[in-house]
């Protein structure tokens, strides 16, 4: 069932009050610059803003009459006064709700609203996004936590260093003198955050409040990071959250509260408490971490019967319940839905897709091929035709049942740990065999040796191959196929063995290069973390032989398992060879273009005697620090002593004469001097979960990472001055154009 409006209006109403902060510490808190936008006009000040469709329904879950679906934001976001329609939503109002209602009101009756009419609106009513937060000291901070001294190179040990005190950058806490105190229905203001408790970490960026599935990669860097008493405040918020709104939003502002995403609260619980054997938090946690999975159960779980085996399994799949545009993405959703060079929709299609368009963002793979009916209609330079083909809630992901499988597990063996409540125990245990069962039945393909996401529409799997396949050995789910035989275990991860030595950077979500940012030719540092677990979760007994060769005059990609990644060599993406302007052969022995002698470019040094999973953790776990490493680099990141700056001439290809180095969400399966690129906003910098698993990889992999060897920009300039374009230029206001080795070094965070 859904969560009722009435009762999650009311939650709203008294949830977002901060209870009153602890003290601050004696420590000096870091001086954050925030950067605000400024309203600027899309076209003349006086032009009309364009002509609108008809208004969505009001959402009852989103009660703001002015950040909510309505005839105020929805005529702002058609003047397109900002470059994100996020901006605007995270704007808290600098006049009483009534005085903007009614200024607005004053502007739209009548004549029709021009573009400086909405510019004047914008300056005279609303102050700066994000000033509602405010940076906080790290009183606990150590400058030399414990797994520095796994790292034995000294210049992948001082960027881990330095990644390390970025965390004292993005912590933040509620700035309480800046809240809009009292809901929406009177105070001195209105606002959409909703104010935190305890301090916590943003990812960066436009991402300026706390984020749920980012905040698991987040936490295990701060576990590295031993700031275990930050790790307890995330805990904390999420449970403050759970009591008042029943489960975990996609992130701290109201216009979430129709959704989720990926449900690792209790996994983010479990290392926690593994890390600091702080058992006292369970007291308050373990219920709570109940009552989000019974929101899990009871909102998101259908009853699937198994077209291979006759069996019935409950299982969860991502459904939102929303017909209006996202608020934080109401232009990008508004122009999907009603592109004027695309047929039509009814108002029951248009709120069709709308819930669709909500549903992906739970996912938190917004958005995907994995996703749509028809991922490559449109073409990648116009996605509204493929996204208006998503049928998320028609799908059992791979990904979801995996996490909530794990969920219950570990939630036993924590019951387990405390000695009580054994009936609780023996419940989830049930639960998470079920669920195994149902993975296995529907989402394991055992001739391909991977999973896919159940297709309830056409009741049978679909074809398209993700990162998603290995979420299920991340969480403990190891089929027996893959355990009982090292030949398929390797052939389980022979695409990331292809990409490692076909590529210059890791692991894409998909091979499919659709426009989508969760798609090709993007990796993105989670699955990176999620594939090194999958390996390391195998057994020894079919890890321990050498990494198979590819038969002569073959390459790397006819070592994969016949159709299991649904894509012929040729249509693969391309490598560029640097200097040439050219990309790599497609077949053949000269495809491998990254391939050496026992290893990979970028890929650590061969070990004799090393067993292929060791081999593909020891190359993935350095390509991975080349991508991060290379990339801050590349936009003005040194190191005294060890890296120098890059000269002008160099940083001149980045944009980043005046740059310090960007830590990026996603990086590029083929350059790792780039950022990805693709979806409906710009790249961004900061990143929390980036820095988490950079730090984890130190940790973990330390004794066998080398100092990478980052390709020459000034090589890459000849190439850079041809432009690839955003997959939403043509039709959204977010979209950039992105250079095609630069890739969108500007107009990023200012910490």
């Amino acid at each position: 069932m859904q969560l009722t409006a009435a009762v999650l209006a009311s939650a709203l109403l008294q949830g977002v009050r901060a209870l009153p902060q602890g003290p601050l510490s004696s420590a000096t808190a870091p001086s954050i610059t925030l950067s605000t936008a400024v309203a600027s006009p899309s076209a003349p000040l006086s032009s009309p803003v364009p002509s609108q469709v008809p208004l969505p329904p009001t959402q009852a879950w989103c009660p703001s009459r002015i950040f909510c679906a309505g005839s105020l934001i929805q005529t702002v976001n058609l003047a397109r006064p900002y470059a994100d329609p996020k901006t605007f939503v995270d704007k808290p109002t600098s006049k009483s709700s009534q005085q903007v209602l009614s200024d607005f009101s004053s502007i739209s009756n009548g004549s029709a609203v021009t573009e400086g009419d909405i510019v004047k609106f914008l300056d005279n009513d609303f102050s700066g996004e994000g000033l509602e937060l405010e940076a906080v000291a790290l009183a606990n901070f150590n400058a030399q936590p414990a797994f520095l001294q796994n790292v034995s190179d000294p210049l992948v040990k001082a960027f881990s260093q330095t990644v390390h005190g970025y965390w004292e950058q993005l912590i933040r806490q509620t700035n309480s003198s800046a809240l809009c105190p009292e809901g929406t229905e009177s105070g001195k203001c209105e606002s959409t955050l909703i104010p935190l408790n305890h301090t916590f970490v943003v990812p960066g960026g436009r991402f300026r409040e706390q984020y749920y599935w980012d905040s698991f990669w987040i936490v295990e860097g701060l576990i590295k990071s031993e700031l275990f008493d930050i790790v307890n405040d995330t805990l904390q918020n999420f449970m403050d959250e759970i009591e008042n709104f029943g489960f975990i939003p996609n992130g701290g502002r109201i216009y979430y509260l129709d959704r989720s995403q990926p449900p690792l609260f209790v996994h983010m619980l479990a290392d926690y408490v593994a890390a600091s054997n702080d058992t006292s938090i369970l007291k308050r946690a373990l219920p709570l971490a109940e009552a989000e999975l019974k929101w899990w159960t009871d909102n998101r779980t259908l009853q699937v019967k198994s077209p291979f085996t006759n069996q019935t399994y409950a299982m969860a799949h991502y459904a939102v319940n929303n017909t209006a545009p996202r608020p934080e993405s109401y232009l990008q959703d508004y122009l999907t839905a009603n592109d004027p060079s695309l047929p039509a929709l009814s108002d029951d299609e248009r709120a069709n897709l709308y819930a669709e368009l909500a549903s992906g963002a739970e996912t938190g793979w917004d958005y995907s091929s994995r996703w749509m009916k028809d991922p490559l209609a449109g073409g990648s330079n116009n996605t509204n035709p493929a996204l208006r083909t998503l049928n998320i809630r028609q799908l059992i992901p791979v990904c979801l049942n995996s996490i909530l499988y794990k969920a219950h597990s570990l939630l036993a063996d924590l019951y387990d740990a405390q000695n009580e409540d054994a009936s609780s125990a023996a419940a989830h245990r049930s639960t998470a065999a079920s669920l195994r069962a149902g993975i296995l039945d529907l989402l394991w393909d055992s001739s391909k040796l991977a999973f896919y996401d159940f297709n309830l529409t056409s009741n049978a799997r679909n074809s398209i191959f993700t990162a998603a396949t290995f979420y299920p050995l991340w969480n403990g789910i190891i089929p027996d196929e893959v355990a009982s035989s090292s030949d398929n275990a390797f052939g389980y991860f022979a695409a990331v063995n292809m990409v490692l030595n076909r590529y210059n950077g890791t692991m894409p979500v998909t091979f499919l290069e659709t426009g989508q940012q969760w798609d090709a030719p993007n990796a993105w540092p989670p699955h990176q973390y999620i594939i090194l677990e999958a390996l390391r979760a195998l057994p020894t007994n079919v890890t321990s032989a050498a990494l198979p060769t590819p038969p002569s005059g073959k390459s790397s990609f006819d070592l994969i398992p016949s159709g299991q990644i649904g894509v012929d060599e040729s249509a693969l993406p391309g490598q560029l060879i640097i200097g040439s302007g050219k990309n790599a052969t497609k077949s053949g022995p000269e495809a491998d273009v990254s391939k050496r002698n026992g290893t990979v470019f970028n890929g650590g040094n061969a070990t004799d005697g090393e067993g292929w999973a060791a081999t593909l953790q020891r190359e993935l776990a350095n390509r991975y620090v080349a991508s991060t490493l290379c990339s801050w680099h590349a936009t003005g990141g040194e190191i005294p002593n060890l890296l120098p700056r890059l000269s002008s001439k160099e940083l001149n290809v980045t944009q980043s004469q005046n740059n310090t180095g960007n830590m990026f969400e996603k990086f590029s399966i083929s350059d790792i001097d780039s950022a990805g690129r693709g979806g409906e906003y710009t790249v961004q910098a900061g990143f929390g979960w980036t820095n988490g698993v950079l730090l984890w990889v130190a940790s973990n992999y330390g004794d066998v990472l080398v100092a990478p060897s980052c390709p020459d920009l000034l090589a890459q300039a000849p190439t850079t001055s041809t432009t690839k374009t955003n997959a939403a230029t043509s039709a959204k206001a977010a979209s950039v154009s992105l250079v095609l080795l630069s890739a969108a070094f500007v107009a990023l965070l200012n910490f």
